[in-house]
């Protein structure tokens, strides 16, 4: 099918500021779709149907149409965060054609004097700013698309209950247009001033002496989990991580959940790594829900269930832990039977019997067991001794291919 959508990007500053390709492709059109706002930019001599995008948002009105001229407007680039990324996602190619104009980014990284490829850019736009919780590290840079005018006190306020009160921000109105605006203060000191919907929030992240140190790498303190005492601790965590091997765009399940410690540092390692944590107990539900927003995942999923039956429909996963449940019947096989190939499989054991159930799977299936054993230093008396933990026995196994 030839080319018949034409999605452009439109600034600020209307029609005027298009190339004429755009110009063509909307003069041409039979229908066009965007905001409301975007479609006031447009003059009297585009004579095309204009078509406010429907709440809630759906691509059906213009799928409909697939084969006539149509143009859809969008702000700034189409592909960064916008249509033009969820256009791709449901046709091929080469039936459109995309004119980007200048991000709010770029833009933003303009007025701001910040190299973008040393930025971080992120969006709140319809989504939950406690994903900004996994961006705080003193010294970086963020872009932040707003969803509204309340996103920038919202933001502040998350940034001085991280911690983060010193860290600067900028926010930019309108950018592009000739009543763009910006406004700096302080997070700590922020004054909450009437902010327009369409604005960008830059800033400079720093944090105050005692914020706490959360690296992306796996083995976050375990103050940093709220918990109920049903926590993988801090190294076997670590060591636990480090055989899941996280890879971006991947996806794991966290059986037995707990706290959800592994799937929230699985999330941690690259934006596009996903997980679902398959707890039964509605006191750690509610911990994990505390725990993803937290630390910055909030996109992680609750199955809420005991497994096997809660895995029955879940979408097949590259890794698996199993943190609790291993001698529950059929919680091992169902995982394995589910697991990609290649994937991999980590299980962790306390008790003897959860121990033995390993051992006999792994006869069956193969794999390596580990047994690990974490001592800390004590107090005893007027001196200090060893306390050893509970010792953990950790079965990896990788699926084969031609299992």
């Amino acid at each position: 099918m030839a080319r018949w959508l034409t999605v452009t990007g439109i600034g600020e500053e209307g029609f005027k500021g298009l190339g004429k390709n755009a110009r063509h492709a909307l003069l041409a059109a039979s229908k066009i779709f965007g905001s409301q706002r975007q479609l006031d930019l447009l003059p009297a001599c585009i004579r095309g149907e204009r078509r406010v995008w429907p709440s809630p948002f759906s691509l059906d009105g213009l799928l409909a149409l697939r084969g006539d001229p149509v143009c859809v407007l969008a702000s700034g680039d189409p592909m960064f965060f916008g249509v033009g990324a969820t256009l791709a996602r449901q046709l091929p190619g080469d039936e459109m054609l995309i004119l980007p104009a200048p991000s709010s980014c770029s833009l933003a990284a303009a007025r701001m004097g910040w190299p973008l490829q040393e930025v971080v850019t992120l969006s709140v736009v319809a989504r939950p700013i406690a994903a900004l919780n996994a961006q705080l590290f003193s010294g970086v840079r963020l872009l932040v698309l707003s969803n509204d005018g309340q996103s920038p006190a919202a933001i502040a306020a998350l940034l001085r209950e991280r911690g983060f009160g010193p860290s600067r921000l900028t926010v930019l109105e309108h950018l592009g247009s000739d009543v763009e605006r910006r406004i700096d203060g302080v997070a700590r000191d922020w004054a909450d001033p009437v902010i327009a919907d369409l604005n960008l929030i830059a800033i400079e992240c720093i944090a105050e002496p005692d914020a706490p140190r959360l690296s992306r790498l796996a083995g976050l303190p375990d103050s940093a989990f709220k918990h109920d005492g049903q926590l993988t601790k801090r190294d076997v965590r670590a060591i636990t991580l480090a055989r899941l091997a996280p890879v971006p765009g991947e996806l794991l399940w966290d059986v037995g959940a707990g706290s959800g410690s592994i799937g929230i540092e699985w999330m941690r390692a690259h934006p596009s790594c996903r997980a679902l944590a398959i707890e039964a107990d509605e006191g750690r539900q509610l911990l994990i829900e505390q725990n993803r927003d937290a630390l910055g995942v909030p996109g992680l999923q609750l199955v809420r269930g005991s497994a096997p039956q809660a895995l029955a429909g879940l979408e097949r996963p590259d890794a698996i832990f199993i943190g609790g449940g291993v001698t529950r019947e059929g919680v091992l096989d169902t995982c394995w039977t589910q697991l990609k190939p290649g994937g991999r499989l980590i299980a962790n054991a306390v008790t003897l019997q959860s121990e033995m159930t390993l051992m006999a799977w792994r006869e069956r299936h193969g794999g390596e067991l580990t047994r690990i054993h974490i001592a800390q230093a004590q107090p005893l008396g007027e001196f200090d001794t060893w306390r050893q933990a509970l010792p953990i026995t950790l079965l990896d196994v990788v699926k084969p291919f031609d299992a």
